[in-house]
């Protein structure tokens, strides 16, 4: 490609692949600059690879095409991340700015039939195996991608793409907004109950504003322990109906604006007639193409199957919470902002220990060490800290390595903070592949993005064990892009994986959260330095099922609600009574009327699990079932089985996408999956 000539082109950091991304660097008005010259780079290399007399080859396609779009790519992915985890009026504008154009262009490359016409034409003979499963997977990308569509239809599919990426970016910034508008200044008598480092922390932030008081916002460092812990009533029901209408009509006064409603009807309506361009009766026929799943109703009945098993225990679930709360603390009608707070008491007063006591073990750069020498230990690998600019001071860098090879290279981004998107994510910044245009191999690096709670008063921050749990699954994630031997830049990693099988191997690692003997080496006492003790840990491991009905009928709703809404909804009705019906259908808690949770489901609004959500309880299935051969694995010592993890490193995490993921799970296990594992492993069998 031509180099850049613009002396201000030649001084953007966008534009430096010489090595990793220079976050540091990277100011607001770089991007449209960056972006428009990477843009017209890969627009002539798309034409020059159209070009009658350009060779169908797959090499060839790839050195002139595929590393365009990698440089355009790797660019866009930085200011795509910087907005998500820091984002500012000016970053924002920016990115919006380009936006429509590079869903276009995108768009059209997906689309265009000269294209499509070059990869039909390559011979699957002249490939290897990884080419020709890559090969594969492009040309059902360019005919979902609109391909085969002519005319009118041709543009109006790429209308709806470019509206789609507006919408969805405007869904993320309303959740992202309302959750950072609202405030609440507390004082001390009201957060009785609530734990001395969370009040420390919020005091801190109010001192921080000018305000007196203790601060409490809707970040879920802040927002859950309130729910879990605070005495008082009024309290929660405040934070709870604050969070419940973030982003909807039944908002606080001024915060309406940020109303996501909207913005729903039509991504629907649009992902509908995206389908029926298509060729589909639904989106959620062609979401479940490059799938595992056959068809949306299988998924329906594999969701009301699992309900039928749960929902029981869901029921059992309530009733005893029901019981406790009339007997010890005098709620006889309990509320929706009641249940946290009842089932933390109960789990307290059944198991004889609080979140809260746990937490105390758990220190952040202590469960770090422990998490590395798990991963060491099973997949025969190593990670050490490493340099490269950051976009913010808390975030770490580390290599792995195996025998003395780089493996690959991760981000860790762990607190929440003002400007970052919620939630926790694992996202590529580039894949591994061994580059057409050098010969040379390009080692992968992720980011692994979490919000935890900031450490107080000098000490380490302090994770739950959810949070523990939260981040044993991101680096699950990390680990399927990061180790993987697959050399074609399309199927490596993360990359190509069916979207339903993608949560297997974040899953499979949230079970070592269970485990004594990778425990015990990851815990110390804020103030003593004192190991967890057995004890506790037993009292936590009996407790591990605790209210595992509730939370199953909990997901299953989510993901029955996403499925439905994208097949049997008319768009053009309210998608509100489809929520209901779900609930009617498989909870056993019924929110208030004014709740409006649809309204932040950034997962399936605006993060890319469309009629996909699903995935996680489809997933669970698999990662359950691997970790079964664990278990029967393991040592005399109680130790997992380094054996074992060699085959899963080889056959799971190394293949990527490869081969379809039905092959690399019976590779490794020898069978097809069971549900077995998993209701045994939430008590449900």
């Amino acid at each position: 490609m031509n180099a850049p000539t613009d002396p201000q082109l030649l001084t953007n950091p966008l534009l430096d692949f010489s090595g990793l991304p220079r976050f540091d660097a990277v100011r607001p008005e770089h991007v449209v600059p960056a972006i428009d010259q990477l843009l017209a780079e890969s627009e002539k290399a798309l034409e020059t690879a159209v070009a009658t007399d350009f060779p169908a080859s797959w090499h060839e396609l790839s050195r002139t095409l595929d590393v365009a779009g990698e440089r355009l790519g790797s660019a866009w992915g930085v200011v795509s991340h910087l907005n998500a985890v820091m984002d500012t009026p000016e970053l924002r504008a920016a990115y919006n700015a380009e936006l429509p154009k590079a869903t276009e262009f995108w768009t059209r490359l997906g689309s265009d039939e000269r294209l499509y016409a070059k990869y039909k034409a390559i011979d699957p003979a002249t490939l290897n195996g990884e080419q020709r499963q890559a090969l594969k997977n492009a040309q059902r990308d360019f005919v979902l991608g609109g391909a085969e569509l002519q005319g009118a239809a041709k543009a109006r599919y790429a209308a709806i793409q470019e509206r789609m990426a507006e919408l969805t970016q405007k869904f993320s910034e309303n959740a992202l907004d309302a959750t950072d508008a609202w405030a609440y200044y507390a004082t001390e008598a009201e957060l009785n109950g609530v734990p001395a480092d969370v009040q420390a922390a919020a005091r801190a932030a109010a001192e921080a504003d000018g305000k007196p008081g203790y601060k409490l916002t809707l970040k879920l460092p802040s927002y859950l322990p309130v729910m879990q812990f605070a005495t008082s009533r009024a309290l929660r029901e405040r934070l709870y109906r604050a969070y419940v209408t973030r982003a909807s009509d039944q908002a606080e006064g001024d915060a309406r604006k940020f109303d996501n409603a909207p913005l729903i009807r039509e991504i629907l309506a649009l992902r509908k007639e995206e389908a029926q361009l298509l060729g589909y009766p639904d989106y959620g026929s062609v979401s479940v193409v490059a799938k595992m799943a056959e068809s949306p109703r299988q998924v329906i009945e594999f969701l009301r199957s699992l309900a039928a098993k749960a929902k029981p225990y869901a029921e059992r679930d309530l009733a005893d919470l029901r019981a406790y709360a009339a007997e010890h603390l005098q709620l006889a009608d309990p509320q929706a902002w009641d249940w946290p707070y009842i089932g933390e008491k109960l789990k307290e007063a059944r198991y004889a220990f609080s979140e809260q006591e746990v937490k105390q073990y758990f220190q952040a750069p202590k469960v770090l060490q422990g998490l590395f020498r798990i991963v060491e230990t099973l997949f025969e690998v190593s990670i050490r800290r490493d340099e490269a600019p950051v976009w913010h001071p808390s975030v770490e860098f580390y290599r792995i390595e195996r025998a003395g090879q780089l493996l690959g290279q991760f981000y860790l981004d762990p607190s929440a903070r003002k400007g970052k998107r919620g939630g926790a994510w694992m996202d590529d910044v580039r894949p591994r592949w061994l580059r057409p245009d050098t010969g040379r191999l390009q080692t992968p690096v992720a980011h692994l993005v979490c919000n935890f709670a900031e450490g107080v008063n000098g000490k380490p921050p302090l994770l739950t064990h959810d949070d523990v749990t939260t981040l044993f699954h991101e680096f699950g994630h990390g680990l399927h892009h990061l180790v993987t031997q697959v050399s074609e830049r399309d199927v490596s990693g993360i990359s190509g994986v069916e979207w339903d099988a993608v949560e297997l191997p974040s899953q499979f690692m949230e079970n070592f959260c269970w485990e004594w003997s990778v425990l015990e080496h990851m815990t110390a006492h804020v103030d003593t330095g004192a190991p967890l003790p057995r004890a506790l840990f037993d009292k936590m491991l009996a407790a591990r099922n605790y209210q595992a009905g509730l939370q199953t009928v909990r997901q299953i709703e989510f993901a029955l609600f996403d499925m439905l809404l994208h097949t049997e909804h008319d768009p053009a009705a309210d998608f509100q009574p489809v929520l209901d019906q779900v609930r009617a259908e498989v909870a056993v808690i019924q929110p208030p009327p004014f709740s409006r949770t649809a309204q932040t489901f950034s997962h399936i609004f605006a993060g890319g699990y469309a009629a996909g959500y699903y995935s996680y309880k489809w997933a669970e299935v698999l990662s359950a079932d691997a970790y079964a051969a664990f278990e029967e694995t393991v040592t005399p010592e109680g130790l997992p089985s380094v054996a074992t993890g060699r085959k899963y490193r080889q056959e799971i995490l190394e293949a990527g996408g490869s081969r379809p993921a039905m092959e690399s799970f019976k590779a490794f296990r020898g069978r097809e999956p069971s549900l077995e594992a998993l209701l045994r492993h939430q008590g449900m069998a």
